[in-house]
This record gives structure tokens, C-alpha cells and sequence, in this order.
């Protein structure tokens, strides 16, 4: 029996621009991401990936069509409930980390948590956890500053996950990394999934990182134009997502 879903994608359109002059990014989108799943989403530049996410994200809303996340429609919620949404059951983690410079690691990842008015010894504790499991144990007394790009893109993970939300939507996470730091990041990432303790939307136009996924979905002009599924080797799946981006031209920028 597969795992419940987490969040589900109906007929999803949407358009920008005035009526008679408007540009369609997504025509019609359907998907189902479930519990534990990591997914990739790839395609050429101008295809609908970073319009895909900011809807999903509940940055952007829909033209047309429904997001259903556990079970709820975010499109036709109020804004007091997205903050709740976003609060409770949504982790972020972006391209450009997102720390604030006047906080230790530890406390940038403990944020949500205390912020939702949850202990001081359980923010600890729990900072402590994600912190350990991401290979910074180290590090969670020190100032962004003090840390590398990597770092402080392992203690934007943590953060995202310390609320133990619905999914995670990470934004070209290795976009600012070195490979070492990249493959650290993606290593960690898979783990937590592997684990059962996060449900991942990543937006890449990485092969290399897509390649961490279990199911990567290729977009272009707007719709799913295929979908690609890992078997037991991460470089056979490597060579076939690569084989893919050639197959529609190599720009997936």
C-alpha cells in the first residue's frame, strides 16, 4: 500500500499578463507526491520549474486549478491560514540560505521552532539532533560569517525540517556549492529521506543533484513531459536524466 499523499496537483494553469496578451507557463499540471517521496523537477530554461514551486510554495496562486496539501486546498484558503500552513506544515530551503548574519547556526535552526513558542530546552535539543545528523556538530556555536557555503546550507536544511513539516520544497539547494559541498548536502538530504523524516520537492537544473532524487519530472512548455524513476544505481539514473537534457537540447539553466 503506498503511503498517503501529501500533496496533490489538479489541472494546474496558470497565466500572466491582461486578457488578449497574456503568456500560459503551466497548462493544465497533474501530480501526486506521497509520503517519503523525493522528487526532482527539471526542464529547459522558461519551462514553468520556478513557477511550479512558487505556486506549490504558496508564493504564487493559480489561474486556474487545485493544490491539495494534506488534503487541503491552499488555493482557496485565507491568508491567515497560508501563514498557518506555511508555519506548520512547509519547510524552505533556498538557493542563498536565508540565515541571519546576528544568530548562531544553532539558533537560526531552532527559529521556527521557538517562534511557534515551543521550549528553549526543546529547540535546543532538537537543533542539537538535526545538527549532528548533518555533519555540523561542530559548527552550531559559530556565526554564518564563520561557516562555509556548504554549512550554512546543511543548517538551512536543518531549519526547514525542524518543524517536522508535510513536505520540503528546496530551491536549486546546490546552486551556490562547490561538488564537495554539494554531494554533503545531497547525501544528507537523501538520508532524511531514506529515514522517513522528510517528504522533498526539489527545483534543479542539476543532473548531478537530480540524480539524489527517486522520481525526477522533466517540464516543458508548461506540462510534465516525462517522468524518470531511479533504480538501484545512482549513476545509471545520472546517465539517463543526462540523456534526457541532451535529447531537449542540454539548457536546463
Amino acid at each position: 500500500m503506498n503511503e498517503k499523499k501529501v500533496l496533490e496537483i489538479k489541472n494546474l494553469v496558470k497565466n500572466y499578463g491582461t486578457k488578449g496578451f497574456h503568456t500560459t507557463v503551466l497548462r493544465g499540471i497533474d501530480l501526486e507526491i506521497r509520503k517519503n517521496d523525493f522528487i526532482a523537477v527539471m526542464g529547459p530554461s522558461g519551462s514553468g520549474k520556478t513557477t511550479l514551486l512558487n505556486l506549490l510554495s504558496t508564493i504564487d496562486k493559480p489561474t486556474q486549478g487545485m493544490i491539495l496539501l494534506d488534503g487541503q486546498d491552499i488555493t482557496r484558503i485565507s491568508n491567515k491560514e497560508l501563514s498557518k500552513l506555511r508555519r506548520d506544515k512547509i519547510g524552505f530551503i533556498f538557493q542563498d540560505y536565508n540565515l541571519l548574519d546576528t544568530m548562531t547556526l544553532q539558533d537560526n535552526i531552532a527559529l521556527p521552532l521557538s517562534l511557534n513558542g515551543v521550549s528553549g530546552n526543546v529547540c535546543i535539543a532538537k537543533a542539537r539532533e538535526l545538527g549532528e545528523m548533518f555533519g555540523l556538530k561542530g559548527h552550531l556555536e559559530k556565526y554564518p560569517y564563520q561557516l562555509s557555503g556548504g554549512q550554512k546550507q546543511r543548517g538551512a536544511a536543518c531549519r526547514a525540517l525542524i518543524t517536522d513539516p508535510e513536505i520540503i520544497f528546496a530551491d536549486e539547494p546546490t546552486g551556490a556549492l562547490d561538488s564537495r559541498s554539494s554531494k554533503d548536502l545531497l547525501g544528507s538530504l537523501k538520508m532524511v529521506n531514506d529515514s522517513g523524516r522528510a517528504t522533498i520537492l526539489m527545483v534543479t537544473h542539476d543532473a548531478f543533484s537530480a540524480s539524489y532524487a527517486k522520481d525526477v519530472y522533466i517540464l516543458n512548455d508548461g506540462q510534465i513531459s516525462c517522468r524518470l524513476s531511479k533504480g538501484a544505481d545512482r549513476k545509471e539514473f545520472y546517465d539517463r536524466i543526462t540523456d534526457m537534457q541532451a535529447s531537449m537540447g542540454g539548457d536546463f539553466s
